[in-house]
C-alpha cells in the first residue's frame, strides 16, 4: 500500500506532482496514522509521525514520489455576522473566548452547529443562516488549540500561521 509520510503546506509543493486529490471532513483532517481513499481512487495510508492538521490545498507527499492534494469537504455550518464592525468583533470575542474552530472572515464566522453557542449569540444580537461549506477553521495561538500544531517544527514544511 502506498503511504503519505510527510505533509507540505499548500503552494510548497509541486503541483505537477499530482496524482490524487483527498476531500476530508474538518474531524477527519486531524490525523496521524489512517488508511484514506482520493477522489480518483487511489488507496494509501496516511503514516505521520504525529498528528498534523490538514488544510485545503496541502500536499500529502508519498514515499514512493507523488502528492495527494487535501480539499475541505462541505459540511453543514452556522454562518455568523454582525449587525456592525463593532458587534461583529464582540461576536467574535465571545465565540474566540470559548475556544471553538472558527473560520474567520472578514465579514463573517463558520462554526459547527451547537444549541449552546446559537443561543448565546442570539443574545448577542448576531444574524445567523445555515449553510453548506468547505469548513477550514483558524489554528490557535497556543499549539494545540483547535487541533493544529502551532509552531511544531517536525516533519511539517510550510507551517500555516494564521
Amino acid at each position: 500500500m502506498k503511504r503519505a509520510i510527510e505533509v507540505v503546506r499548500t503552494g510548497r509543493w509541486p503541483l505537477a506532482e499530482k496524482i490524487d486529490t483527498v476531500t476530508l471532513l474538518f474531524d477527519d483532517r486531524y490525523r496521524r496514522r489512517l488508511r484514506m481513499l482520493g477522489d480518483g481512487g487511489t488507496d494509501f495510508l496516511l503514516d505521520l509521525v504525529e498528528p498534523i492538521v490538514l488544510h485545503t490545498g496541502d500536499g500529502l507527499r508519498l514515499e514512493e514520489g507523488g502528492y495527494v492534494e487535501v480539499k475541505a469537504a462541505e459540511e453543514d455550518l452556522v454562518e455568523v455576522r454582525g449587525r456592525d464592525a463593532a458587534s461583529f468583533a464582540r461576536i467574535a470575542w465571545h465565540l474566540g473566548n470559548r475556544h471553538l474552530p472558527a473560520e474567520i472572515a472578514h465579514d463573517r464566522i463558520l462554526i459547527r452547529e451547537d444549541h449552546v453557542i446559537v443561543d448565546m449569540l442570539k443574545g448577542l444580537g448576531a444574524e445567523m443562516r445555515n449553510v453548506r461549506a468547505a469548513f477550514d477553521p483558524e489554528g490557535g495561538a497556543y499549539g494545540q488549540h483547535n487541533h493544529d500544531p502551532g509552531h511544531h517544527h517536525g516533519t511539517l514544511h510550510g507551517e500555516r500561521h494564521g
